[in-house]
């Protein structure tokens, strides 16, 4: 029996699932070339969307594109505006190509997780939901630890931190993406 013939049979339709694909590239290097990463970015979030079609996903047509920003705060044009649309529940769930594209900041990935619970939208990072489980609170702990470890090779300080026996420590807390 094919899914149509499910519905009309239950009379049950599947929701339509809202969805809106945030990019991010953190210099402006290279967006001027035809294909560039935020395209790149988007490509796979429409592709990952078109793979759960069946589902009642679909790609909302505004585009939430920060080129030359910053994932360290949320002073981004297009994530104010991503934001903005989930509080205004113009979407149903954010698609991300990585976690880090979203926050690599704790802190303000906590901030944005909230907004997006307050107003039922989900949130996906298209790697770790093809990958089964998703351990969401522990992906934005990776993107932090990313940035710090960047920016201590880029000062040439990792002989220091290693000298000193720093110890960097995080508490990964597993959990599995539900959706509403």
């Amino acid at each position: 029996m094919a899914a149509a013939d499910i519905e009309i049979a239950t009379g049950l339709r599947r929701r339509t699932l809202r969805c809106a694909i945030y990019t991010r590239k953190s210099t402006e290097e290279g967006l001027q070339q035809e294909f560039n990463s935020l395209d790149a970015q988007r490509e796979a979030g429409e592709a990952f969307i078109v793979s759960q079609k069946s589902e009642g996903w679909q790609v909302i047509a505004d585009s939430f594109d920060d080129g030359g920003c910053t994932g360290a705060n949320m002073d981004r044009p297009a994530l104010k505006r991503l934001l903005a649309a989930a509080e205004a529940r113009a979407v149903d769930c954010i698609v991300v190509y990585k976690v880090d594209r979203l926050s690599r900041s704790l802190t303000d990935f906590a901030r944005i997780v909230e907004v997006l619970d307050q107003n039922s939208v989900s949130f996906v990072s298209v790697p770790a939901y093809c990958a089964g489980s998703v351990s969401m609170l522990s992906l934005p702990n990776w993107a932090a630890w990313r940035n710090l470890r960047t920016r201590i090779s880029s000062r040439s300080a990792l002989s220091t931190a290693t000298d000193r026996r720093t110890i960097f420590i995080f508490v990964l807390t597993c959990s599995y993406l539900v959706w509403r």
